[in-house]
């Protein structure tokens, strides 16, 4: 059998990286091309140097990498990501998209490639993360009257979007399950004289710092007792493991809008 070729965008960044080193210890996968922006200092480096398989050098320009590949990976910026995306519909390559914080355009766009293509979209790659998606539906349904629902996230220093893709994945299960929009009924900050709280939203507090890689909360806070859903991941190399599983489903489906709940066959 022949092996699934992986194009990797960002590959000298955090996840890149990781990226790299899962597909060279996997058996199935093979290293296309490595990606990068044209300002990167890693272009024309070997991928060898970043974890990646040697002979492979890194290359800004996403046609030439795109071509011949099967799945490209992207963990990138909004607009990267979309750009990557117009390629991969012209040749026909499935896209990973692990990056967060596309407005609802953006994220239109990407409904619009899978016409074409195979786009599996996730705010979190995690198959810890994605299981806590499916407990929360039981849990909101259960804990839906009398508990104040709260979610804290907390992230490295570098960070840039707030609350991060899966805070807001996360609140987005909770309110559908409660027949609420998250959009009317999310509170983001607090600050001076705010009021007693209102029982029917959702509150987010973020936190920032140091080299954390990702810790997840929803708290259920009722009269007597709180229950709390907790993700604490040590290591990226967890959102890359769902990555590489996302890709394989990718080759072995036909195009559409996939997300990890299907990919783990969580629906």
């Amino acid at each position: 059998m022949s092996k699934i070729k992986i194009v990797i965008a960002g590959c000298s960044g955090r996840m890149g990286k990781v990226l790299l080193e899962c597909i060279e210890q996997s058996t199935d996968l093979v290293l296309h091309a490595a990606l990068d922006h044209e300002a990167s200092p890693a272009l024309g480096k070997d991928a060898s140097e970043f974890g990646g398989a040697r002979g492979i050098k890194i290359i800004c320009d996403v046609q030439t990498a795109l071509q011949g590949a099967d799945v490209l990976i992207d963990f990138t910026r909004p607009e990267g990501t979309l750009h990557h995306l117009e390629i991969c519909q012209q040749l026909g390559v499935h896209i990973v998209v692990g990056t967060t914080g596309f407005n609802a355009q953006q994220k239109a766009q990407l409904g619009a490639a899978a016409q074409k293509i195979g786009v599996m979209f996730a705010p979190n790659m995690s198959v810890g993360v994605n299981l806590i998606f499916k407990l929360l539906e039981t849990a909101s349904r259960v804990l839906s009257h009398g508990y104040d629902i709260e979610i804290i996230e907390a992230h490295h220093r570098h960070k840039v979007d707030a609350p991060s893709g899966t805070a807001l994945g996360l609140g987005e299960v909770v309110a559908r399950t409660l027949g609420r929009d998250l959009d009317k009924c999310a509170v983001y900050g607090r600050e001076g004289v705010t009021g007693e709280r209102d029982p029917s939203t959702i509150g987010f507090a973020t936190v920032r710092g140091g080299d954390i890689v990702g810790d997840h909360t929803v708290l259920y806070a009722g009269i007597g007792e709180r229950i709390e859903i907790t993700h604490k991941a040590s290591s990226r190399a967890t959102f890359a493991i769902g990555a590489l599983r996302a890709a394989r489903f990718l080759k072995a489906h036909p195009p559409g809008m996939y997300d990890m709940q299907d990919v783990l066959d969580l629906k």
